[in-house]
């Protein structure tokens, strides 16, 4: 998308530096009309009392990027369409300084709730040497939908967790765990209870040193093999939503016997390979299931940070608060219902202000693409920042997607949020490696709103759309 510029000169001061902004850009999104392009009239310098000042010299956590995951069914339902057309989204989402400009990204080990169907890379009963270990099925998949981000951003940063080991290294020797689902066998049950899901304080990994041993071998195979295509991993969660036993792949574990595999045989392993491991992910408020790992003296040595989903935010101002160095990342947007609606757009925009002002460095969508409807394999309905019409061949870009992009687009690694003081809160402002500010404001009332922005020595106001999303990039 062609974008303008208008001149407008801001000057202040950092330390003995006086710096000069000229260059200016402003993008809004309505649900009638996205990614806008705002001419010289509707910003200008002011003599108000500023809403909102921007604290340049008090810069907090450091930005890593933005990104999707790489999924199964995001993979097919992007072929469906035409190759040029794929190729045109592929290059919108990953290239640098051209769309999106995602640069981390997640992808599971083995089977999801939105890959194909169940599957994990090793499912022969009892190869605790893994002999039978192989990444096959990926090839179809997961392994080219990478190549092709890093054919066109070489530095995309991947990290990635499992949903489930192989179904043999648990207790119900099944990928799922709760029921209604075909295939649990009864007299596991005394060790899964079957109203389970939701519920956690539970072990469905076999506890016992073989099976801990070949599972940190499993994850060590899964980098090695994946090396072996080119791609690297930078960083591994031991488990995805460890609390929650689902009908599609998952498995519990209590956070001390994730301490404990993480300590003992995760950590050694990934640290041989370069690998950094992350708590996560964490998708329950309980701040002890946190504290229980990083107050662990062996496995606190090997994590690097902590990654937040879901009901995980009501935890993590208080891990960010007791731990204000670590690293933390937002793992998976909620994925809403599958209606890709403006309402949804809006309560995401409110996810996203919390994460980022309780310290987050990363910030990760879950499903990139889904067809039409954004159903899973197990008859979840879920949005997609694309949505892929399999009848036409067609696609467009949700609401999600243009709000994802009035950051990612903008903000560089590197950049740094900002604080601010004001009456006026419904914004989040970054400083850039080169010095650029970036403001992303909501207007979410029906009425033109203007706020006044003060910025070192000069005061400038805009006037918002009603109901609008807006970046302003000032460099």
């Amino acid at each position: 998308m062609k974008t303008t510029t208008l001149i407008l000169f801001i000057f202040f001061q950092i330390g003995n530096v006086t710096a000069q902004y000229s260059k200016i850009e402003w993008i809004s999104t309505t649900e009638n009309k996205q990614w806008k392009v705002h001419s010289e009239k509707f910003l200008y310098q002011s003599g108000n009392k500023p809403d909102v000042e921007l604290l340049i010299d008090k810069g907090l956590q450091t930005i890593e990027g933005f990104g999707g995951c790489f999924n199964e069914l995001g993979w097919t339902s992007l072929n469906e369409l035409y190759e040029s057309d794929r190729q045109s989204v592929l290059k919108e989402l990953f290239a640098p300084d051209f769309g999106a400009n995602f640069n981390i990204c997640r992808m599971p080990v083995g089977a999801n709730d939105f890959s194909l169907d169940w599957y994990s890379y090793d499912e022969s009963d009892g190869d605790f040497d893994l002999k039978n270990f192989t990444i096959k099925n990926d090839l179809k998949t997961l392994v080219p939908f990478i190549k092709n981000a890093l054919q066109l951003n070489p530095d995309i940063k991947i990290w990635a967790s499992p949903w489930s080991p192989p179904s043999w290294m648990k207790w119900n020797k099944h990928y799922a765990c709760s029921v209604p689902w075909q295939g649990l066998d009864p007299k596991y049950n005394n060790h899964l209870s079957v109203d389970k899901q939701g519920k956690e304080g539970t072990n469905m990994f076999i506890q016992k040193d073989d099976y801990l041993q070949s599972y940190a071998f499993y994850f060590s195979k899964f980098i090695q093999e994946y090396r072996k295509q080119g791609i690297e991993i930078s960083s591994v969660m031991p488990q995805n939503e460890f609390n929650s036993c689902q009908i599609f792949p998952s498995c519990t574990w209590t956070p001390s016997a994730l301490a404990n595999f993480v300590g003992n045989y995760l950590g050694s392993a990934m640290n041989k390979l370069g690998v950094e491991i992350m708590f996560g992910t964490m998708e329950r408020p309980n701040v002890e299931l946190v504290d229980t790992v990083l107050m662990d003296e062996k496995a606190s040595s090997y994590v690097k940070g902590v990654g937040f989903q879901w009901a995980g935010k009501d935890a993590i101002s208080e891990i960010h608060k007791k731990y204000p160095k670590l690293k933390l990342y937002q793992t998976e947007q909620e994925c809403g219902d599958g209606k890709n609606d403006w309402n949804y757009c809006c309560y995401a925009w409110d996810l996203m202000k919390r994460y980022f002002n309780n310290g987050v460095s990363a910030y990760m969508y879950w499903n990139i693409s889904l067809e039409k409807g954004g159903f899973s394999r197990w008859g979840w309905q879920q949005n997609s920042l694309i949505t892929i019409d399999s009848n036409s061949k067609t696609y467009h870009y949700n609401y999600e997607y243009y709000l994802i992009k009035h950051f990612s687009h903008y903000i560089k690694p590197g950049a740094r949020l900002l604080e601010m003081k004001g009456s006026f809160h419904n914004l989040l402002a970054f400083a850039n490696p080169d010095k650029s500010i970036i403001l992303i404001v909501q207007n979410e009332t029906s009425e033109i709103r203007e706020i006044t922005f003060k910025l070192g020595g000069s005061t400038f106001a805009a006037k918002l759309e009603p109901k609008s999303f807006n970046t302003i990039s000032i460099k």
